[in-house]
């Protein structure tokens, strides 16, 4: 049964208006909305306020990457790991380092466990997520073992499972680079497998490669040499050709070519566009299709990818990805990116030539089946044997059609648990499926890896929504992307803000496959109140700011959780803003960074500060929230000229405050707590100034000395780390003995102030000095980016972007 717009509206309480741009944004249809509950209709509607937020992740992470000049050199990852590696040649650390376990290099320079060591390491224990996942671009299944696979996560590099998903394990914890984007098998030889490593979906998408990795056994992993360079910095398509001579890749620059076994020679066959998709036709090498990231084109090849030529085609926008029928190779399916919500398209011809399907939902209106983010998530498949055209395409939701693009369907529900998480990236059949007995097929998205068992079974309820015969096979799949993180010391709740999988709360009493999702959206910074385990704060976008005062226990079913000024409106029927003094204005205005800074005073816990244009300060924090109340803010830092992105108060004393900024300026009160407090630019004169003009990413207040701050900065250049021992006056770079990557965080242990904890972009570094000396601690958080740390009594809490949280204990060093 289908249902109008305004039939629609009505049931909502929105307007129609707003109907269909949930449609267009969702992509999905009335009926999906017509089932969605009321909190989740209030945050979809607050998702069309931020309609491209992952451009603006990327945009994010690219800023903290800059060096001063604005730029990220080439490959500058793979120079920092060199670093590493040569260091640790030259001078072999010691087995511990201020408490934590340093990992030694093995004969090839690398550090840290065995590949198969997974997360059971000495001393560090992995808190999780294992249930949440991560963004998953791509798998690939033995077709010898079909219960072994790999999935390629875009933060937490390659994963493994030996029981079709039962549980996974981290293929190689020092991979060079663990922002993969792509995996391809060989089909002559199943051992040997590639990853592309960088994500090229986005103009600002940061998270770089470098180039290829393979392994001949699945075990042992190396660099593909001929790579290393500025073409291969994102590689979002591997295709291997059946006999497994010819590889293709699809980069940001182009296409590229090799045909010698040891993959020493790579020629550019398609160049000047960026291309997000190639494959080769599944029994003959001489064919082969590509698809653009941007420019809305395809390319086929007649002579095994040697020379391209543009199909023919209408009108086309944005990315393009290709599919090749299965039961008749010379059909080629596309799906088109288009302005908005994508469009399918057929070639009858091996891909010469395009023609536009239909395109229908049920309703016979257009399916905007990839909402308003193609070039994000965009999938396509038609890998059944014996029906060319059966048709699957994903885009936030996945659909079917049985008639070759003309009519499609949903078959998952995004906003229901027991459905399939959203945005999809990878579609892959059982090396079985045979469209009969067998119709079994694997998703890879942004919750991690799901199961259908049987392709038919799903998406057939008579509405949504669609959870009949999902399975999630996310079980120790611990590729989630924090930001940031907090815990309750006596209670033992810790929550992390993540990267679209929102603040998660952890309780050690349910274990690691029992985290849950009580804030919906991208999380950001938290803060935990140490008097009450009740109490805890976490923020969406732009310093939206929300407070929990149940642990976590209870979803935000209200909206009435924002203590920032948002809240949503039944007489407008949408969101709106309090007025001054219950709102931040720079939230209401987007005038902060994506994901903001906000601390709690360690000295009081009724009084938050937070970071967007100006520096706003809450006295009464857990002041009851109502439509027209709350907590009260005002500005005590005007504009500098740039965000603010980094906050410490001293825990000796209120009134001294450090504030860091986009452009590397940092600024200190020592009148904190006065209505009007003046401020001193601090490292901008003398002997010993403060040096970098970059991405301040951090600031950390000594537990006892109120003139002690040490700096962390962005950019792969040396120089990341600085200390001041009196107020700012005068500067030290603390980052000699640090790879020249960005630094994100830093940890001073409690009991021993002189023993430091530095996370960088590569994982975490001990010093037992006072930060003159700096050994690797790989073991544990491997060598992903190391986005928060914090102290939970004397155990420290590790927050990465790509493998959950890690927590040891250092009670015993002090």
């Amino acid at each position: 049964m289908t249902i109008s717009d305004e039939d629609l509206a009505h049931a909502k309480r929105i307007s129609v208006e707003q109907v269909a741009l949930l449609r267009m944004s969702r992509g999905c249809t009335n009926e999906t909305l017509e089932g969605l509950p009321e909190a989740s209709v209030h945050r979809a509607l607050r998702r069309l306020e931020y309609p491209d937020l992952p451009t603006a992740r990327g945009m994010f992470r690219l800023a903290q990457e800059r060096g001063d000049d604005g730029q990220v050199p080439a490959h500058a990852l793979t120079g920092a790991l060199d670093q590493l590696h040569a260091a640790l040649e030259a001078d072999r650390p010691a087995r511990f380092t201020a408490g934590v376990p340093t990992g030694l290099a093995d004969a090839e320079g690398r550090t840290g466990p065995s590949p198969t060591a997974g997360m059971s390491l000495t001393a560090w224990d992995w808190l999780g997520p294992g249930n949440i996942g991560g963004r998953t671009r791509g798998l690939v299944i033995d077709p010898e073992r079909p219960d072994r696979m790999w999935a390629a996560s875009a933060g937490g590099g390659v994963w493994h499972t030996e029981d079709g998903g039962g549980e996974w394990q981290p293929v190689d914890d020092f991979l060079g680079n663990l922002a993969c984007a792509c995996i391809a098998q060989d089909p002559a030889r199943p051992a040997t497998l590639y990853v592309g490593t960088g994500e090229g979906f986005s103009n600002g998408d940061a998270l770089r490669g470098n180039g290829l990795f393979t392994t001949t056994d699945t075990v042992t992993w190396a660099p593909v040499d001929a790579t290393q360079t500025p073409d291969f910095r994102f590689v979002s398509r591997i295709a291997v050709s059946s006999t497994g001579e010819v590889l293709l890749a699809a980069t940001n620059s182009g296409v590229f070519r090799s045909a010698d076994p040891g993959r020493a020679t790579w020629t550019p066959v398609l160049t000047g566009v960026a291309v997000a998709d190639v494959k080769f036709h599944p029994a003959d090498d001489r064919l082969a299709v590509a698809g653009s990231m941007r420019a809305g084109e395809a390319w086929f090849s007649r002579d095994g990818g040697r020379t391209w030529v543009t199909a023919g085609r209408g009108p086309w926008e944005g990315r393009v990805e290709l599919a090749y029928a299965a039961a008749d190779p010379g059909t080629v399916y596309a799906s088109v990116e288009m302005s908005r919500g994508g469009q399918i398209w057929r070639s009858t011809d091996g891909g010469e030539t395009y023609e536009p399907r239909k395109t229908r939902d049920p309703a016979g209106r257009t399916a905007a089946y990839l909402g308003d983010q193609g070039w994000y998530d965009n999938a396509i498949w038609a890998g059944d044997p014996t029906d060319a055209d059966l048709v699957l395409v994903g885009g936030i939701d996945l659909w079917r059609s049985t008639d070759g693009g003309d009519s499609v369907a949903e078959i998952s529900t995004w906003w229901e648990p027991r459905s399939v998480h959203a945005d999809h990236h990878a579609i892959v059949s059982h090396p079985g499926y045979d469209g009969r007995t067998n119709r079994t097929v694997f998703f890879g998205n942004d919750g991690g890896v799901f199961k259908a068992d049987d392709l038919f079974a799903v998406g057939t309820e008579d509405e949504p929504p669609f959870v009949r015969g999902w399975t999630e096979l996310v079980n120790n799949y611990g590729a989630t992307q924090f930001y940031g993180g907090a815990g309750h010391t006596a209670g033992g709740k810790i929550i992390g803000g993540a990267q679209d999988n929102g603040t998660l709360v952890f309780d050690p009493a349910l274990g690691t496959e029992r985290w849950r999702e009580f804030f919906g959206g991208d999380g950001g910074w938290c803060a935990a109140d140490p008097d009450d385990e009740n109490v805890f704060y976490g923020e969406y976008v732009f310093l939206n700011i929300h407070r929990s005062t149940d642990g976590g226990a209870t979803d935000d079913t209200r909206g009435d959780r924002y203590i920032s000024g948002q809240f949503f409106n039944p007489v407008v029927r949408d969101w709106d803003w309090k007025p001054v003094p219950f709102r931040i204005p720079d939230a209401k205005n987007r005038q902060a960074e994506f994901i903001a800074p906000f601390v709690m005073d360690p000295n009081n816990p009724q009084r938050l500060l937070a970071g967007g244009r100006s520096l706003w300060v809450t006295d009464d924090a857990k002041t009851r929230n109502t439509p027209g109340s709350g907590p009260r803010w005002r500005a005590i830092k005007g504009n500098a000229g740039s965000l603010i992105t980094a906050l410490a108060v001293s825990p000796r004393d209120s009134d001294v405050i450090w504030v860091g900024h986009e452009d590397g300026l940092v600024f200190r009160t020592t009148e904190g707590t006065n209505t009007a407090p003046a401020w001193d630019r601090v490292g901008a004169t003398g002997a010993r100034r403060l040096e970098p003009r970059r991405y301040c990413t951090g600031l950390t207040a000594h537990p006892d000395d109120p003139d002690t701050v040490y700096a962390t900065f962005g950019g792969f250049e040396p120089g990341n780390l600085w200390v001041t021992r009196d107020g700012g006056a005068e500067w030290t770079d603390l980052a000699g003995g640090l790879p020249a990557v960005p630094v994100r965080a830093l940890a001073v242990h409690p009991g021993r102030p002189g023993f430091l904890y530095c996370g960088t972009e590569i994982g975490l570094f001990a010093s037992e000095d006072e930060g003159a000396t700096w050994s690797p601690t790989n073991e544990g958080p491997t060598n992903c980016s190391v986005d928060d740390l914090f102290w939970m009594d004397r155990t420290l809490v590790c927050v990465t972007h790509g493998r959950g949280m890690f927590r040891i204990d250092l009670s015993d060093v002090a």
